[in-house]
């Protein structure tokens, strides 16, 4: 706090939320200059996107609580990767390729593109995919360049963010099984909500940002270690060297503005195993925390209509986890049909399956991950339950699964993995800028225009960070446009 008659230190910034977006506000305003203090309620950083141990069963593994992807047009993730010094921990594919098998019908079908432009990249593997038939093949390419025309509108267009997705892909000729096999295949995994719950204008803008914008766009990249290690690990490393303190099991408790312009935040670090806490007072604020987080710390006026920020929903992702004593999976992923299996990946060796130094694939067995998005009916099934549903249609879609022993076999759930991309959302989310001079908002719900991604959530933290040095009259190196 300054003193009577002089200015506010307006040097000092708290970032409060150590997952993707506060780390990245964290790392941007620390870079511009700022003495920077980043504050996460969990023991480790990286928010919905981390790892933990896990002992017994097959042995010592570490999991990821979900299979997280992004795509080469994820160039604010790819940003940050290259920052913690991670772009060659998650590589991309070469080319885009997705096998997609339907256990009924018992056919592997592929989408995949060629170095041809937009819209010829995806023509041919269209043209033969075998879980549509020819005339819905047509349509689904006349849909597609609809939806083109569409993602070039901005999302947030309340003509468009008000409808649902499912609607238009009945008046644009797409069948029930069009829908299933090709359009909610994608679009249940990247926005978590099938067709009919997800609003038009998010559906439009990552369907066509995609597939529809430049040839290598959808390309997959994935991390080949555990996420912890790259948002945890590297992460850490890279926040100390920037000068970022990191205060770690420490809530937040309150935000209260000073007379001289400051704010002060109140941190409980109860969670250390001791009472106690610290008083940190700041110029600048980012709340990088979850909407019913940032609603309970928002002084009044910060945002129009605060009740906004609860209306935005939440919706869950679970993940089922096998280890096999032999190899069933023989490509690094798959997408199921005719089954509630969705997307399948094979996790062995960057779970360490058999140990430091010790035998891997075959000999260790084969630790696969099942993705299952839009869970509602399953998230809190007992996992006895789940195990019963799942092993049989793991055995279905896999057949060297039949015969091979399960050597262990448990759940993750992240009851609020992403924000629910319904109808109308967009006009619900919030600008990184608030009404409270020196608080600003990150988090991959607010207004990125993306839907809940690690994409948007670092995009969030670069515009939270941008505004805030914009502000303060900072000069900083604006990497936004490369990551826009």
């Amino acid at each position: 706090m300054s003193a009577p008659g002089e200015a506010p230190d307006r040097s000092r910034a708290v970032v409060v939320g150590g997952g993707l977006a506060g780390i990245t506000a964290a790392l941007r305003l620390a870079d511009a200059g700022l003495d920077t203090t980043l504050v996460e309620t969990r023991p480790r950083l990286g928010g919905l996107a981390f790892s933990f141990h896990r002992t017994g069963g097959a042995g010592g593994l570490t999991v990821d609580n979900g299979h997280h992807v992004h795509l080469r047009c994820c160039t604010a993730y790819r940003w940050f990767l290259e920052r913690v010094g991670a772009r060659d921990l998650a590589p991309l594919q070469p080319r885009l390729d997705i096998p997609v098998y339907d256990v009924e019908r018992r056919r592997l079908g592929r989408l995949r593109r060629t170095a041809l432009p937009v819209p010829l990249h995806l023509a041919a593997s269209l043209a033969s995919y075998p879980h549509l038939s020819p005339v819905e093949r047509i349509r689904a390419g006349r849909a597609a360049l609809a939806l083109r025309r569409l993602g070039r509108i901005d999302p947030n267009d309340p003509a468009l963010d008000g409808q649902d997705f499912a609607g238009w892909l009945r008046r644009h000729g797409q069948s029930p099984r069009a829908v299933r096999a090709l359009w909610d295949l994608v679009g249940v995994a990247t926005l978590n909500a099938r067709a009919p719950d997800v609003s038009l204008g998010l559906a439009a803008m990552v369907l066509t940002t995609g597939l529809l914008t430049e040839p290598g766009a959808a390309d997959i990249g994935w991390s080949r270690v555990p996420l912890g290690h790259l948002h945890d690990t590297l992460a850490g490393a890279v926040l100390e060297k920037a000068g970022v303190r990191v205060v770690r099991q420490g809530r937040a408790r309150t935000l209260r503005p000073e007379p001289d312009g400051t704010w002060r935040v109140e941190v409980d670090t109860g969670a250390r195993g001791f009472a106690g806490g610290e008083t940190l007072t700041a110029g600048t604020v980012v709340l990088a925390v979850p909407q019913k987080e940032a609603h309970r710390l928002l002084p009044e006026g910060a945002v129009a209509e605060p009740e906004r920020l609860l209306r935005i929903g939440t919706a869950p992702i679970l993940g089922i986890h096998v280890v096999y004593d032999r190899k069933v999976l023989h490509r690094p992923f798959l997408a199921a049909l005719g089954t509630p299996v969705q997307w399948v990946f094979d996790r062995t060796e960057a779970s360490g399956l058999g140990g430091p130094g010790g035998a891997r694939g075959e000999a260790a067995g084969q630790y696969l991950t099942v993705s299952q998005s839009a869970a509602g009916e399953e998230i809190d099934r007992p996992v006895a339950v789940l195990r019963e549903r799942y092993l049989p249609e793991l055995a279905r879609l896999m057949p060297a699964a039949r015969s091979a022993r399960v050597r262990d076999f448990f759940v993750t759930r992240e009851r609020t993995a992403t924000f629910a991309p319904a109808p109308g959302v967009g006009r619900l989310r919030p600008a990184a800028r608030t009404g409270a001079p020196g608080v600003w908002l990150a988090g991959a719900w607010t207004a990125t225009g993306w839907p809940a991604t690690m994409e948007g959530a670092v995009r969030s933290g670069l515009t939270a960070a941008r505004e805030a040095l914009a502000a303060l009259g900072r000069p900083h190196d604006d990497v936004f446009p490369e990551a826009a």
